[in-house]
């Protein structure tokens, strides 16, 4: 188990990173015409880290004494705890790779150029919602300016 006998948060968190670092680099770097290789950073990856997520949170989530989702006090003190802050996270890389794919998968769709793509694409990585709302941006006025209905 992490933190107890088993890999250090430390050591979970540097590996998550550099799973999500992976997956990022192919969906902005690599082709995506061959689907086995998307399948990484749209599902694999994400699954890992979902996985990783549940392991941390689940154990810990309920034990942790005025902790939970009601308040900010709450928030802050479920935080305060090295395996949720890093369940934290890991939630973050895993639904930002998730959304990326699907953005990368959406952009393809509308024919959108990759040297586009990919700025959105790094904003998703660092500033997760800021891409998504940067996409669906530009999602509107490239299908206007390409004739198709928003």
């Amino acid at each position: 188990m992490i933190g107890d006998s088993g890999v250090s948060y430390d050591t979970a968190f540097s590996l998550a990173g550099s799973a999500a670092m992976i997956g990022w680099l192919i969906l902005i770097v690599l082709p995506r015409r061959f689907d086995v290789l998307f399948a990484i950073p749209q599902y694999i990856i994400p699954f890992g880290l979902s996985l990783l997520y549940a392991g941390l949170i689940l154990p810990t989530i309920y034990t942790i004494e005025g902790g939970g989702f009601g308040s900010l006090a709450q928030v802050r003190t479920l935080f305060g705890h090295d395996a949720t802050l890093l369940a934290g996270w890991v939630h973050y890389l895993a639904f930002d790779l998730f959304i990326g794919a699907w953005i990368a998968r959406r952009a393809d769709a509308i024919g959108l150029p990759r040297i586009l793509q990919a700025p959105v694409l790094v904003a998703t990585f660092m500033f997760g919602p800021v891409g998504l709302a940067l996409f669906l941006t530009i999602r509107v006025f490239y299908r206007r300016s390409a004739g198709e209905a928003a």
